[in-house]
């Protein structure tokens, strides 16, 4: 079994920002993939089913960005999970709308979500999928930048950066981190 977390804050008015990258790529993996909806469960809102005969369960934290690592360490503590079998979507504003990059391990970078996580779980050592929404225009504040919403001339972008994130997270369920890594970065 494998466990997805997408990652984003909770509320009609963070729907579209770019904090919620993550929240957007595993709605549309729950769509494509008819996930049933198992309700309010870890602090997250939780969905269960297959792909491609591999059981998956897909998560999105209620708590707020920051606390994050409260969801995601319920959920492994629940599955019994370990955590190369667990990977996390989420938004980085230090890469290009567009852009997609996988990692086994790292940092979080300038994440608090990820941090949170990772001090939760005591590891850095787990799986990645990091969504481009960047680059940040310099004058602008992080914290703003992040819950702004996108400009109407990146949704294309946006659009298409989904499906690759989706196709991504397909190929990491189906496959494993090394495959996954080669075939999105």
């Amino acid at each position: 079994m494998k466990l997805i977390v997408g990652l984003g804050n909770p509320g009609i008015e963070y729907e579209m920002t770019r904090h919620n990258a993550g929240f957007l790529v595993v709605d549309r993996l729950i769509k494509e993939h008819a996930l049933n909806e198992l309700g309010l469960k870890f602090k997250s809102m939780v969905y269960s089913g297959t792909i491609h005969n591999e059981k998956i369960v897909v998560i999105k934290p209620l708590t707020y960005m920051n606390l994050s690592g409260d969801a995601v360490i319920a959920a492994k503590n629940f599955y019994k999970m370990e955590n190369q079998d667990i990977l996390i979507a989420y938004d980085d504003f230090e890469l290009p709308l567009g852009t997609l990059r996988i990692k086994a391990t790292g940092s979080a970078g300038t994440h608090n979500g990820m941090k949170d996580i990772i001090l939760k779980l005591g590891t850095n050592e787990i799986p990645r999928l990091r969504i481009g929404i960047g680059p940040k225009p310099l004058q602008w504040q992080t914290k703003d930048f992040v819950l702004s919403t996108f400009a109407s001339q990146e949704l294309p972008e946006l659009k298409t950066t989904i499906g690759n994130a989706q196709s991504a997270l397909n190929n990491w369920v189906t496959t494993d981190i090394d495959n996954a890594m080669r075939h999105c970065n």
